[in-house]
């Protein structure tokens, strides 16, 4: 994503778009949240598990 476009300057005219824009960062947010607690757990330790993660690399 461009970083210009984060720094855009908009209106909101109408609240059912004021509404809709708000539940979009909602979401945004969750999703954001969620991913980042997944990440936080995914150290690799194990041969075999290292083993399957570079077979899956060399697969693609």
């Amino acid at each position: 994503m461009a970083t210009s476009s984060i720094f855009a300057n908009f209106n909101i005219t109408d609240s059912v778009k004021a509404e809709n824009f708000v539940n979009a960062l909602d979401i945004s947010a969750t999703e954001s949240q969620k991913k980042q607690e997944k990440e936080k757990g995914s150290f690799i330790e194990l041969p075999s598990e290292i083993k399957a993660l570079w077979k899956k690399r060399k697969d693609r």
